[in-house]
């Protein structure tokens, strides 16, 4: 499908232009006419992917781009629909108030709806933007009538894995610019500020002081050598690419990530938070619980959670019970098990999932918290001293040099 930009008047004779995305010019034209629209100009244009299909790195990227986008966007729908607007006129509203990338897949859901598509099957005719599960909660929607009821219900849980997700965020910012900074600074004091430096004041001392000869040999080391570590570090960033884009790389790197202190924990709730948001939506929707489970595996971005939840989702079809299937799976904390085996007993699955996701999420948020108080420090007291060091290793030959003369 191809993007076309275009210029024409609306029903109120008004100017106005924008992009659709339709198969043929002709078939831009007549979308935009069944929405009112006299076409006076339209042009095909590049799209904003190159014309390429996404890889699956960058449709990630894509969605968490768009995850913000399309949480105020279906919040602001169910509000329309309650109010017995008609889904096109809804569409159109959020349209006009949309800005950027995420009008043109907004505008290509607007024609498929007016073309005679479903809701549903529009959104799924955007991969890239929206994702499985919000498609598959819109269809159970449209199904049973209520779809300003679900959609209400998927504006939630978008808004949920936001907060969590910019929580997360927002904490890491800071230290992450500390490191950051300090590489840069010891990198350009090492190899722009220290080696004229030291140069003269080798032509003056007999002897350089100790701090002043480890402060030059690692300087020596990182100029004479730069092209080795520059191809290291460019290696290691392939190999860390590759390693990340096979499955087997991908699922060692992420039991890794799982099995380190302090990151682990973090990771493995923020993990069943998502997993547990997920069904639990889904679940409250209508969605049957095999099907919930493989939208929450294709929703995962960890893929030692994806291989659990295609097990569990595989068990549970042959009739195992769920916490049989989550217990056997192994990437599941106990708590999440019980919570599991409870809700189904009780018939309260999405209530229970609701309240481990909640109580998960504050738990990961008070974690990030507390790291980052504790790594805030460390990483200043680490850049205080490798700035005093290469202070000390400047100032001393210095101050022998004045000595001397």
């Amino acid at each position: 499908m191809a993007v076309f930009s275009y210029i024409g008047i609306d029903p109120s004779r008004k100017r106005v232009r924008g992009t659709i995305n339709a198969d043929t010019p002709r078939q831009a034209r007549d979308s935009l006419r069944l929405r009112g629209i006299q076409v006076r100009k339209i042009s095909p244009c590049a799209p904003a992917t190159g014309g390429r299909r996404l890889t699956p790195n960058l449709r990630r990227l894509s969605l968490r781009r768009s995850s913000n986008h399309w949480a105020t966007a279906v919040g602001e729908l169910s509000m329309l629909l309650h109010a017995g607007i008609p889904l096109l006129d809804a569409l159109d509203t959020i349209i006009e108030q949309s800005h950027g990338s995420f009008r043109a897949p907004l505008l290509a859901v607007r024609d498929r709806v007016a073309a005679g598509e479903s809701f549903a099957q529009a959104l799924a005719g955007q991969p890239e933007w929206f994702d499985a599960a919000s498609v598959q909660m819109v269809q159970v929607g449209e199904n049973a009538g209520n779809l300003e009821e679900v959609l209400s219900q998927l504006a939630e849980f978008k808004q949920r894995q936001s907060r969590l997700s910019d929580a997360v965020t927002t904490a890491l910012v800071y230290p992450t610019f500390l490191v950051c900074f300090a590489t840069a600074a010891g990198l350009f004091l090492m190899t722009s500020v220290l080696p004229p430096l030291l140069e003269n004041l080798q032509e003056t001392l007999p002897r350089l002081p100790w701090p002043t000869r480890v402060a030059k040999a690692l300087s020596d080391g990182l100029i004479d050598y730069r092209w080795f570590w520059i191809a290291g570090a460019i290696l290691v960033l392939v190999l860390t690419g590759l390693l990340r884009r096979s499955r087997r790389g991908r699922l060692w790197w992420d039991r890794f990530v799982l099995r380190m202190p302090l990151i682990g924990p973090m990771q493995i709730k923020q993990g069943v938070a998502r997993i547990a948001m997920i069904i639990g939506t889904l679940s409250r929707s209508g969605v049957e619980l095999t099907r919930a489970f493989q939208l929450a595996e294709a929703s995962t971005g960890n893929s030692v959670f994806r291989d659990a939840l295609q097990q569990c989702g595989e068990r549970i079809a042959a009739g195992e019970d769920v916490a049989d299937a989550l217990a056997a799976s192994g990437a599941f904390p106990p708590l999440a098990v019980r919570v599991f085996s409870v809700g189904q007993e009780s018939g309260k699955l999405d209530d229970m999932l609701f309240r481990l996701a909640e109580d998960y999420d504050e738990q990961v948020k008070t974690q990030t918290a507390r790291l980052t108080a504790l790594i805030e420090p460390v990483l200043i007291l680490v850049l205080a001293v490798m700035v005093g060091f290469l202070l000390l290793a400047t100032i001393l030959p210095i101050l022998e040099a004045g000595n001397v003369l």
